[in-house]
């Protein structure tokens, strides 16, 4: 039987939605917008990507959600849209770390860098992943506050990821690479999501929330 998973990414500003079939893309549907468009276009774009792939509900094996760090409000509403398909559909909710899935999409075009995976967490802070080459951890996810020196230990490196418009400035002088076209994507979840499914790893719909990593604060 052929294995079809819903894919929601709402962490950032990027609000997109994607289907497999056996750990392949077959439709996509996305947006980003300052406004952050999550509350009023997800559903929508959920139904865009079943017409697009003429494919039916119904019919879904699983639905994964990126589960943060990133934007409180982006990711609760993703996580309550999985977790409602979920129970609705009797269905397992699979849940991708969200800079693992967009290490995963930008990984394999640069297999010889270090790379950072870095998002906006307001002020100086970022939320960052550095990995190796070879695919090993240099540096575990983390919330933290950045300065000139931050992360120099492993330069040189590519840093990509919607926190890159301020490191550009801030690393200008570093040997560092900056891509600012790489964006989270729910594509970035597609081959994850397809190989925790086949490995049967789902979480307790009842007590399972997004990782935050910081505290929510008012006044940002």
């Amino acid at each position: 039987m052929s294995t079809l998973i819903l894919h929601i990414e709402t962490a950032t500003k990027v609000c997109s939605v994607a289907l497999s079939l056996d750990g392949n893309l077959v439709a996509i549907k996305e947006s980003t917008s300052d406004a952050y468009i999550h509350g009023e276009s997800l559903t929508l774009f959920i139904e865009e990507v079943f017409r697009i792939a003429n494919l039916k509900i119904e019919h879904l094996a699983a639905v994964s959600i990126s589960s943060g760090p990133g934007s409180y409000t982006g990711l609760r509403i993703g996580v309550s849209t999985a977790k409602g398909l979920c129970f609705g559909l009797q269905i397992p909710l699979i849940q991708i770390p969200t800079l693992a899935s967009l290490m995963q999409i930008f990984s394999s075009d640069v297999p010889r860098q270090n790379l950072l995976a870095a998002l906006d967490a307001r002020r100086m802070e970022v939320y960052s992943l550095m990995q190796a080459p070879d695919g090993t951890i240099l540096k575990s996810l983390s919330a933290d506050t950045v300065n000139e020196n931050s992360y120099s230990e492993f330069d040189p490196f590519v840093c990509f990821g919607d926190a890159t418009i301020k490191l550009k400035e801030l690393w200008a002088n570093r040997d560092i690479i900056f891509k600012d076209n790489i964006y989270c994507s729910a594509k970035g979840q597609v081959n994850l999501a397809y190989s925790k499914f086949k490995a049967q790893e789902f979480e307790d719909l009842g007590n399972f929330v997004p990782l935050y990593l910081k505290e929510f604060q008012t006044n940002l």
